[in-house]
């Protein structure tokens, strides 16, 4: 009677509730701080979910942030971001997961290591040598939602190889991942894809190895093109906040992923090219307040790039990254373009910005587009102005010929799955920025090195 009155009751619990809480994808390390740094995971039929940390040399100090019951999303995943805070500055950490109660076995060892404060620590004040992965374009297979035909998506080994590059931290450029026809047409559709393509095996330990920043192009905003006018654009920013790791969303009165932070001597300003993005086909000329920023967002990268001059900023801060979805060099209109010269009142805003302001050190990152190249222009500023153009991690690759373009840089044009490793060295008053193309076997594709005091205004600042 006792086994058939627990057997009645068994019937009486939901599914769900008897299901063990299990990990979906992570952990990932999102953004880095002297006494913060953030632990992204999903799970799935959770009831409680913590993060345990300590110092790697105190291993008896362990603190704890815990998730009770775990909000699920319209994919039946459970998304979190574990924020653990005053932790000591330059400290390496060990953490674990635990789901339910029980430690989640994990391969090899899980660390972080917070920002150590350099400034005045020292005279002069030097900063510590660094790199960081950039890419854009990755597609992973699904071949229910898929095209028929040959799978966009070229493999995956591409993310092994990343997670093995010694990098500091990683910066993705956009088209994140491709929401298909099926995926932006529902709210839980968006939700699936974003949850789908995360838990892909390969992508698991470069998530874990380093910390991830972000921004988005059209694909992980929307379907393809899309601007300001998508109906679901609040879905997909929700989506991409919950699976992200940046330190900053937009402002409290202006939506968006765009968001600022510091790495070493070099402040980097992640922009947000679609929420608040104009269609892109009308003929600039005949719509001249077109716009991919938005007028809020240009006024938080006017206030954020002049204030690096104030005081100590411009000597903390001498080197400057400006990451964006789409091209800003570019200057030929052609049939589904969506770089800045549809937008050339904007585009010529920020150049003019820089020169009014006399702001050293701006270098230009940007994706979209399926190759990889460096360009530099020696005519739009008194310094040369680099772009560099890092596409695709996992997607197609662009294969037709490229029509030529002012300042593109030889050798460095790449048609084919490729990652683009950056690194900012030597002393305070030489830093060297080193950039290496890699493909996505891992080999060196190319390499280029550019001179900080290169990009300097010809007169003593």
């Amino acid at each position: 009677m006792k086994l058939l009155r627990l057997a009645l009751l068994l019937l009486l619990i939901p599914a769900g509730l008897l299901a063990q809480g299990r990990l979906v994808s992570g952990p990932m390390l999102g953004y880095q701080t002297h006494r913060e740094t953030m632990v992204w995971v999903e799970t799935e039929n959770a009831t409680s979910v913590t993060v345990e940390f300590w110092p790697a040399e105190a291993p008896d100090s362990i603190r704890r942030v815990t998730h009770d019951n775990p909000w699920i999303s319209p994919a039946g995943g459970q998304p979190q971001r574990f924020v653990l805070p005053l932790l000591d500055m330059g400290q390496t950490y060990e953490y674990r997961l635990l789901i339910d109660g029980e430690p989640v076995a994990l391969p090899g060892p899980l660390t972080f290591k917070t920002t150590a404060q350099w400034e005045w620590r020292k005279r002069p004040s030097t900063p510590p040598d660094f790199s960081f992965l950039f890419g854009s374009c990755a597609y992973f297979n699904d071949t229910p939602y898929d095209r028929p035909g040959t799978p966009y998506g070229a493999g995956t080994e591409i993310f092994t190889h990343m997670a093995k590059s010694g990098a500091d931290f990683m910066i993705w450029g956009g088209d994140n991942l491709y929401l298909r026809e099926a995926d932006w047409s529902s709210e839980s559709g968006i939700w699936y894809r974003y949850r789908q393509d995360r838990a892909t095996p390969d992508l698991q330990p470069l998530l874990a190895a380093m910390p991830h920043y972000a921004t988005w192009d059209d694909h992980d905003f929307g379907p393809n093109n899309s601007n300001a006018g998508y109906e679901f654009k609040d879905v997909t920013l929700a989506a991409f906040k919950a699976y992200f790791g940046n330190r900053t969303w937009g402002e409290p009165d202006n939506p968006g992923v765009y968001g600022k932070f510091q790495w070493g001597d070099a402040a980097f300003f992640v922009m947000d090219n679609r929420y608040h993005r104009d269609e892109s086909e009308t003929d600039p000329a005949a719509f001249t307040e077109k716009t991919q920023y938005g007028a809020k967002q240009m006024a938080w990268l006017r206030q954020n790039l002049v204030s690096m001059l104030e005081g100590n900023n411009r000597r903390h801060s001498p080197i400057r990254f400006i990451v964006t979805g789409g091209q800003f060099l570019n200057e030929r209109l052609y049939p589904g373009s969506e770089d800045h010269h549809r937008y050339q009142r904007e585009r010529e805003e920020i150049l003019a910005l820089i020169r009014t302001h006399r702001i050293p050190g701006v270098i230009l990152l940007s994706g979209d587009v399926h190759y990889t190249e460096l360009v530099r222009r020696d005519d739009l500023l008194p310094y040369p102005l680099y772009e560099l153009t890092s596409s695709p991690l996992s997607s197609g690759a662009h294969t037709r010929t490229l029509d030529a373009k002012t300042g593109r840089i030889e050798g460095t044009v790449v048609q084919d799955q490729n990652y683009c490793q950056v690194a900012v060295s030597g002393p305070p008053s030489d830093r060297l920025i080193t950039i290496t193309c890699y493909s996505k076997a891992g080999a060196q594709l190319w390499q280029h090195q550019i001179r900080a005091n290169d990009l300097r205004w010809p007169e003593a600042e």
